[in-house]
């Protein structure tokens, strides 16, 4: 079994300095619709990871290896630099910390309508289950595989970092913005540069 190799990481400081610069670098930030909305770096480009992974082959015409990857911790940026790099466009940078590093930090954030983060719905939800699993199984028999379920799914998430609640979750219509549209986000991204 291969392991992925860890894909360069930026600091907040680095990416500043990067920013400031006069061939600033573009950033993809791949979280959902509704988290861009909540919070973003100003002048990224919001493509989700399951759009990026989508069209990957189209996005990697329009980008050039300037790029850094940008998520709420870095761990969906790094799925994300996976996928460009098996369609051909390898090292691309990811931002340490993603934007919860960027915003305790103080640097500068577009702000919108506050939503909760992937990470949290997935918490809820998974918690949730659990809870109804347990308590439940007292008053209908094997309900206690359903806490079992969830959490055989949080520990195969862990192991393969990644996670189908959070892919599920993310196609919810509290997670859509409703001016979010996939043709769009890579048309912008192509007129770009």
């Amino acid at each position: 079994m291969t392991t992925p190799t860890t894909p360069p990481g930026l600091t907040i400081d680095e990416l500043r300095a990067r920013l400031d610069s006069a061939s600033p670098p573009r950033l993809l930030d791949v979280r959902s619709p509704a988290e861009f909305e909540g919070a973003h770096i100003p002048g990224s480009y919001n493509v989700p990871l399951d759009t990026l992974r989508e069209h990957r082959a189209e996005l990697t015409k329009h980008l050039d290896t300037d790029v850094v990857l940008v998520c709420r911790s870095g761990q969906r940026a790094g799925q994300a630099e996976r996928a460009l790099a098996e369609a051909g466009l390898p090292g691309l940078a990811v931002l340490s910390g993603g934007m919860t590093a960027w915003e305790k930090s103080g640097a500068p954030t577009n702000y919108g309508q506050e939503r909760w983060d992937m990470e949290r719905q997935v918490r809820l939800v998974a918690g949730s289950l659990v809870l109804v699993g347990a308590v439940g199984s007292f008053f209908v028999p094997g309900l206690q595989a359903l806490s079992a379920f969830v959490g055989g799914g949080l520990a195969f998430a862990a192991i393969s970092n990644t996670c189908a609640m959070g892919v599920m979750l993310s196609k919810m219509p509290w997670n859509r913005t409703p001016s979010f549209d996939p043709r769009k986000a890579v048309a912008q991204l192509a007129d770009g540069r």
